[in-house]
């Protein structure tokens, strides 16, 4: 697959994943148009890109200066500001079908017509955010993963109606990041979200069960399957509200294997969302 950089992206929201997108794409070489619609949003999501550039400096991986890629991201707070000559269109506001929808059609809209939407959805269906395009063989997923900057891998979903030029874009772009890509059909949960929540459930429930202590569970996956994080701690990162949420989409689609525990549902309801919170299965230094 040749890899290319799309001259001109645009990310629609810029929380942790949102944030991290723009930049790995910057980074890259495009310029960046990130939106969001509160100044102090906005402010804070440059933040988080000029951290993450910091971070980047500071390990040796940055090729060129972290004012040089700054120059390259854009904060617009509307959709409608939007360059009909987008290359591609992220979004990555929160995991609400009704929202996601609402934005993509406005990005369409903003958009030229060789413009490429992906919405960064773990688990909704690509096919029902679809619904609301009127091109929606434009359309796909690109699932990138936290934290983006370091992830080596972006699942791509296609449903039906995608196009094979829309899919090849992706790919190109994909490996123009320097990351690897796998092409998945649309379905519940793709392959990446239902495969680590089922296992990340599995732990919780061990966790109740008194099987053993969250350390010691991450490190029998660790250390017994070469997994780089345990389930516990990736749990963490991602956010146990993010999880529960997905387990239960997944929960109504595909049935009791992905009910969620009691004790993750404690936990969401108490505040201990992870990382972000400082406190989940592991107490987190809170940035």
């Amino acid at each position: 697959m040749t890899a290319t950089v799309p001259k001109l992206v645009a990310v629609v929201g810029g929380g942790r994943m949102g944030a991290g997108i723009a930049q790995v794409f910057a980074v890259a070489g495009s310029v960046v148009s990130l939106v969001e619609r509160d100044p102090a949003a906005a402010a804070a999501a440059r933040d988080r890109v000029a951290m993450g550039l910091l971070r980047a400096t500071e390990k040796g991986v940055l090729d060129e200066s972290s004012d040089a890629v700054l120059e390259r991201l854009r904060l617009v707070d509307d959709v409608s500001g939007l360059s009909p000559d987008t290359d591609l269109v992220v979004e990555a506001v929160p995991e609400d079908a009704a929202l996601k929808i609402q934005v993509l059609a406005a990005a369409e809209q903003a958009a030229g017509e060789q413009t490429v939407l992906a919405s960064n959805t773990s688990s909704l269906s690509i096919t029902g955010l679809a619904g609301g395009l009127r091109r929606p063989e434009r359309f796909l997923g690109l699932h990138f993963f936290n934290p983006v900057p370091a992830s080596k891998l972006v699942e791509i979903v296609t449903s039906s109606l995608t196009s094979d030029q829309a899919r090849d874009a992706a790919r190109s772009w994909v490996a123009g990041l320097g990351k690897s890509e796998v092409v998945v059909r649309d379905s519940p949960g793709f392959a990446t979200s239902r495969l680590g929540v089922l296992l990340g459930l599995e732990a919780i429930r061990m966790l109740e069960e008194g099987v053993a202590d969250p350390a010691a569970i991450d490190r029998a996956m660790e250390l017994g399957y070469r997994h780089p994080m345990g389930p516990l701690r990736s749990t963490d990162l991602v956010g146990l509200d993010v999880r529960l949420a997905i387990a239960e989409h997944l929960h109504r689609e595909l049935g009791e294997r992905f009910a969620p525990p009691r004790l993750l549902r404690d936990k969401v309801a108490r505040g201990e969302l992870g990382r972000k919170a400082g406190q989940g299965f592991y107490t987190w230094e809170v940035s």
